[in-house]
């Protein structure tokens, strides 16, 4: 069921709010055990909620599509009375006192809190397999990673236990999770949803987004979240679309079933209308490298005054947050110089097209502990390979859109990522729309 048939059945009162909402505590029930999407159920208070919202709707107050639609908060959104853990040992007990500005505008626009989904700690990380709070499992395969960091938030999804569960990318960490668990997940444009009451990680590169399982679904999802008003207007359709393809970088260390599956939708877009344009991509490895030093090195000052409790982190963040101490100030500030010379770049690019349109990952999600992965004879670190196609997207604030583009021979989904300039999120959900 996608967001506007619950809207409909809820309005023409053939369904509840307490109806819908216990349906997905149902499922919480029945799959949490094996997944470990969550870390917290609000059950009761969820409850509660159902029920004000029911009443509201009978007395002809309606606060849009989402009034009385379950919803579910990556654990590092505050909520007020609920402890947001951010997926760590050092905020196990955390409990705010107010909402984090995205939860606050998902309540107004009347949306139900199920849960607080579970993370890889301190979303830095892409398994989602956390020592505090357990391995989170993909639901197409438990024996798979969902990948990271919102995990839980992909996997709550994609298994119907929330319509939207809110998410963050500091280096893919929605559109992976998209991509390994068969959902749509929007990165939005730098600065777009208000990220106070947010657990940092990468304060020049962290963004909030929904994951949901429809394109329509993440476009009702980022109009509550956002401040809308920043949006370009939506195109009228796909027709003329100018697609750019990248001939270089993005169909390099893939597996085939994924270059195959994208260069499928590529056709199916062109089929529709669109342009579909052969481009030449600039240098994406540098802004990777770019960006993994500002990361390492904005992570470790996020976190610099919790590096003494050493045992209550992680052995994987342990090891990334003592390298970013070691990052020279010379090396950061020569990162963001080549940002800024790789911004110029790419603006020049999207001068000529619309959007790219590459894998979201390269692979499909790899087993559960599995550290390398073997493209053409060559070994390859999970970690560096997963997100080498959407690392490059935070360092410039570009949007990027992830949604479902087939499965390879095990079942497994394959995620297909739309990229446009800034604040054309809407070019983008157009376009998904029509190849989702």
């Amino acid at each position: 069921m996608t967001i506007a048939e619950a809207a409909q059945a809820l309005r023409s009162r053939r369904l509840s709010s307490v109806e819908l909402t216990r349906q997905c505590l149902d499922q919480i029930n029945k799959l949490n055990p094996v997944l470990n999407a969550f870390i917290t159920v609000t059950g009761n208070s969820a409850m509660a909620r159902a029920q004000e919202l029911d009443r509201e709707l009978a007395q002809g107050i309606d606060r849009g599509p989402l009034h009385g639609v379950p919803v579910a908060h990556k654990d590092l959104m505050w909520t007020t009375g609920v402890r947001t853990t951010s997926g760590s040992k050092i905020f196990a007990d955390f409990v705010p006192d107010r909402d984090a500005a995205v939860v606050e505008k998902l309540a107004e626009a009347g949306a139900v809190m199920v849960g607080k989904a579970g993370l890889h700690e301190l979303a830095y990380g892409i398994t989602s397999d956390n020592p505090h709070f357990g391995t989170i499992r993909n639901p197409r395969n438990p024996e798979h990673s969902p990948g990271g960091s919102s995990g839980g938030s992909a996997v709550a999804v994609a298994t119907e236990m929330a319509f939207i569960v809110t998410g963050t990318d500091t280096g893919g960490s929605i559109r992976v999770p998209a991509s390994f668990c068969g959902v749509a997940g929007l990165k939005p444009t730098y600065g777009l949803v208000d990220r106070s009451g947010v657990q940092p990680l990468g304060l020049s590169l962290d963004h909030v987004g929904p994951l949901a399982r429809t394109v329509d679904d993440i476009r009702i999802a980022l109009d509550a979240m956002s401040d809308g008003a920043r949006l370009k207007p939506a195109p009228a359709s796909i027709l003329e679309i100018r697609i750019g393809l990248p001939e270089n970088f993005y169909f390099d260390s893939i597996a085939p079933e994924v270059k195959a599956a994208v260069q499928q939708a590529a056709l199916r877009a062109e089929g529709l209308g669109a342009r579909v344009i052969p481009v030449q991509v600039p240098d994406v490895e540098a802004l990777n490298r770019a960006g993994l030093v500002i990361l390492l090195s904005e992570a470790a000052a996020v976190h610099q005054a919790h590096l003494g409790r050493r045992g209550d982190f992680g052995s994987d963040v342990l090891a990334l947050l003592d390298q970013g101490s070691l990052v020279p100030a010379a090396d950061y500030i020569n990162a963001q110089r080549l940002r800024k010379l790789l911004l110029t770049e790419f603006h020049a690019l999207f001068r000529g097209i619309d959007c790219l349109l590459t894998p979201t990952t390269p692979i499909t999600a790899p087993r559960i502990g599995q550290t390398q992965i073997t493209l053409d004879c060559v070994a390859h670190d999970t970690r560096m390979l997963t997100t080498r196609f959407v690392r490059g997207f935070n360092v410039l604030g570009f949007p990027a859109l992830s949604i479902p583009c087939g499965a390879s021979s095990e079942g497994l989904p394959i995620g297909l990522q739309i990229i446009g300039r800034p604040f054309e999120e809407n070019l983008l959900l157009v376009l998904g729309e029509a190849l989702n």
